[in-house]
């Protein structure tokens, strides 16, 4: 059975998601994309009609939405369970798609676009960022840290997650993803 029509904007969005996670901004094409969500491709720019910057920035704020409810949910059982969780899952999934797949965030927020106009796969990742690094301090200061000293570590949480992420991609080994994630997790206890 086909995909059905009525949802191929989602399925792009999707795919668009999955390929900054994999190839990065610049190497994810709308072609390559439709051809990954089985969409056509004349419709494709007939649901982002801003091409492939709005394309992109969509993919990047939805796959920061999913991030986001999957970080309410864990970060319920306080701000160190809810670390130790979203890490045990980001080294699944560094294994399970052998070090293939990274964040589609942090493609969007770190890639030039080819295109000599304002990124905004970057604006919607810097807004992606802040949402999620106030959850995380929320979860910090109900723990017992100052908010400010909470904001700061809700910070090294993501930067040091996403830059793990990016070590073990390139080296192909998950042993810089595991020593992060020991530093972190001791960064995060709460204060005595």
């Amino acid at each position: 059975m086909s995909p059905r029509s009525s949802d191929a904007p989602q399925r792009v969005i999707d795919a668009a998601a999955q390929m900054l996670a994999r190839v990065g901004l610049n190497a994810t094409s709308i072609r390559e994309v439709t051809k990954l969500a089985e969409a056509p491709l004349g419709s494709t720019y007939h649901h982002f009609p801003g091409g492939k910057q709005e394309l992109l920035a969509r993919a990047t704020t939805m796959a920061g939405d999913k991030v986001e409810a999957l970080l309410i949910e864990l970060l319920k059982g306080g701000a160190v369970q809810g670390v130790r969780q979203f890490l045990a899952l980001w080294r699944e999934r560094l294994l399970r798609t052998a070090f293939r797949a990274g964040c589609p965030v942090l493609a969007a927020a770190v890639e030039e676009p080819v295109e000599a106009m304002p990124s905004q796969p970057r604006a919607a990742a810097a807004a992606v960022f802040v949402r999620w690094q106030g959850h995380l301090a929320e979860a910090f200061v109900a723990d017992g840290h100052e908010p400010a000293a909470a904001n700061g570590l809700a910070s090294l949480v993501i930067a040091s997650v996403e830059g793990a992420v990016a070590m073990s991609r390139a080296q192909q080994d998950i042993a810089p993803f595991d020593q992060v994630a020991a530093q972190l997790l001791k960064a995060a206890a709460p204060p005595a």
